[in-house]
């Protein structure tokens, strides 16, 4: 059974480079996927407040039969809670949702950087972090000034949560994280229904490894240090997935699939769009 090796986070956590993305599951769909999920080796699994499923994905680690310490476990919380106390709160009912006493990873959802509360919200998580109920403070869809308003505030965030894909490489984004040792984390890392995977660079690729295209593009995000959680419910996709630690792209492969970013494709503006 395939488990993706680990990166280490600023606060001394150890993320693997590869999870479960699950939205947009409900309850009882997150219960199934994410115990057969776990049941095929991940380990990292990746929720949210906003996605309506923590209980089912709560019911799905607890059907595994997995010890709560070999899993890491995400999630995320909306702008109602951007202040020290309401990300306390946050807190509470996530963990009585998911039926656990702490949370590996907890992120501000969206900055939503028009209220101003942005710094604060991570604030938040800094407390909770010191009280050992999270063990890593995350950010998510926060641009470079944002995360800069942050580390001005005295905190370097463990991850920021972005969309990226080949098509949206982000580079200068990845390059402020690498700047400050932020580990970047990629949502929607399979460009959500843009194409990314019929592309002919991409199944070219994907032939002379013997791969799916799928493969080929989490691997050029973990080969990168880039943390994947592709949703998929699908079992012989989701075991896929995960085996990707046994091939390596070329430089020119990479080269190839950065080649696909035409600078056209959609990047929600988080000055412009939250929850």
């Amino acid at each position: 059974m395939a488990v993706a090796p680990t990166v280490q986070l600023r606060g001394g956590a150890h993320l693997p480079l590869l999870g479960l993305g699950t939205w947009p599951l409900d309850d009882d769909q997150a219960a199934e996927t994410v115990s057969l999920a776990i049941g095929t080796g991940y380990r990292l699994i990746d929720t949210a407040e906003n996605y309506r499923n923590e209980k089912g994905v709560g019911e799905g680690i607890r059907r595994s039969g997995i010890d709560r310490e070999e899993l890491f476990i995400t999630t995320k919380f909306n702008s109602e809670h951007h202040s020290v106390d309401g990300v306390r709160r946050a807190f509470e009912t996530s963990s009585r949702l998911l039926g656990l006493d702490y949370i590996d990873l907890l992120l501000v959802h969206w900055p939503n950087p028009e209220k101003g509360h942005h710094v604060e919200a991570v604030q938040g998580i800094a407390a909770l972090m010191e009280q050992g109920l999270v063990r890593a403070i995350g950010t998510s869809n926060y641009k470079p000034s944002h995360l800069q308003q942050v580390i001005d505030a005295g905190i370097v965030p463990d991850v920021n949560q972005i969309q990226l894909d080949p098509q949206r490489p982000r580079i200068e984004e990845r390059a402020f994280h690498n700047e400050h040792g932020i580990v970047t984390q990629s949502w929607s890392p399979l460009g959500q229904g843009s194409g990314l995977l019929d592309e002919p660079g991409v199944v070219a690729i994907a032939k002379a490894h013997g791969r799916t295209t799928a493969q080929v593009v989490l691997r050029w995000h973990v080969q990168q240090g880039m943390v994947a959680i592709p949703k998929s419910s699908h079992p012989e996709r989701l075991a896929q997935n995960l085996d990707i630690f046994d091939f390596e792209l070329s430089g020119a492969e990479l080269a190839q699939l950065y080649m696909l970013e035409s600078g056209e494709a959609e990047i929600v503006d988080s000055d412009q769009f939250g929850h």
